[in-house]
């Protein structure tokens, strides 16, 4: 289980948490990754913006396992799904597409699910024995860059209630306990770096490095913390 903020923190950026990036021109971009928690005789909840969708989704498939529960939501894509996903309808807009999917999957099968459309949004709502996880069925809005970091931004587009507190220790990875905690985050983006000798201009888009910092910025229990630290993604 792990996070895509955590992995740009470590240095150790995956292709998952490239895929965060794709959108993202040079600019600041204010209020992104926001989660906001609260722990309470055992109980952790999370609400967060968009950007943790996907993440929550394969973590709670994790914990599910062989297991099969029954999940609801949508995947919202630009491309057609591969012929072997079963959904219930579809919806399209701008050349966007928004597959609605529902039926019974183990956690194995949600996990094939989204690793068969890497770059699909994914927003599915499901059960674990320790999680209840529910994702808005809508498309995140896209990135623009922010000129003050004030907007008044909902918090509630994924909301998981849990005891599992490895989401708390991959979320908030500065503390060992808290009450209520929220992160937010500024990209600063000052480069994109181009693949040599790359000439496909979709492959140039998709292999695109963004370079620059991220600015986190913390409250926990009523103490404000911020700090930066590299951005490669």
């Amino acid at each position: 289980m792990d996070f895509f903020i955590h992995k740009l923190y470590k240095n150790v950026g995956d292709t998952l948490s490239h895929l965060h990036f794709e959108k993202y021109s040079r600019g600041s971009f204010t209020n992104k990754a926001i989660v906001q928690s609260k722990f309470v005789k055992g109980n952790y909840s999370f609400v967060t913006t968009n950007e943790y969708s996907g993440e929550f989704v394969r973590n709670c498939a994790e914990e599910l396992g062989t297991k099969k529960t029954k999940i609801d939501g949508v995947i919202v894509s630009t491309k057609a799904l591969p012929s072997n996903i079963k959904h219930n309808g579809i919806s399209q807009f701008m050349g966007v597409k928004k597959y609605s999917i529902s039926g019974e999957f183990s956690g194995d099968e949600i996990i094939a699910l989204c690793d068969s459309v890497p770059r699909a949004f994914i927003a599915l709502s499901f059960s674990t024995d320790k999680s209840e996880l529910k994702i808005k069925n809508k498309s995140p809005k896209s990135a623009k860059p922010s000129s003050s970091d004030k907007e008044n931004i909902k918090v509630d587009f994924c909301k998981l209630k849990t005891t599992n507190p490895e989401f708390a220790k991959k979320l908030f990875f500065e503390v060992t306990e808290y009450k209520t905690a929220e992160a937010k985050h500024t990209f600063e983006i000052v480069d994109i770096e181009i693949p040599k000798n790359e000439t496909d201009p979709i492959q140039m888009r998709e292999k695109a490095i963004r370079i620059g910092k991220v600015v986190r910025k913390l409250t926990i229990d009523g103490v404000d913390k911020s700090y930066t630290f590299p951005l490669r993604g």
